[in-house]
């Protein structure tokens, strides 16, 4: 995985507050939930994956969906890819598919947490 990549993983795992320092077999990781079935996701502190953590875009790119963060959350694997073949093509054409957006951004902004660790909403908004 790209250095980029793994910076863009802890990017978001400092901006959502399900996401703890915890020990996994003997070294020091980050512990958080799934955006959409809130199963749990473990992350080295280098940003790879330990578990089948995927970077979701909430708005999908073919969208207008961006890399900011607001927009970017962590999902397994398994979530991500159902999104992605069941509601991101339709995203235009679909009410339902826009329901779900619009749930998963509702439910990135109540994680939202501050960047340096404080829980104010600043740029969640």
């Amino acid at each position: 995985m790209s250095t980029a990549k793994r910076r863009r993983i802890l990017g978001i795992i400092a901006t959502d507050r399900t996401f703890e320092r915890t020990e996994h077999r003997g070294r020091e990781a980050w512990l958080g939930k799934c955006l959409h079935c809130n199963a749990h996701l473990l992350v080295g502190l280098d940003g790879e994956p330990i578990s089948r953590a995927t970077i979701e875009h909430i708005v999908p790119q073919t969208a207008g969906g961006t890399d900011a963060l607001e927009n970017l959350a962590l999902a397994c694997a398994r979530c991500n890819q159902g999104k992605g073949t069941r509601h991101d093509p339709h995203y235009h054409r679909d009410a339902r598919a826009r329901e779900l957006v619009e749930k998963l951004l509702a439910r990135r902004r109540e994680r939202w947490r501050a960047p340096d660790g404080g829980d104010e909403d600043s740029d969640a908004e």
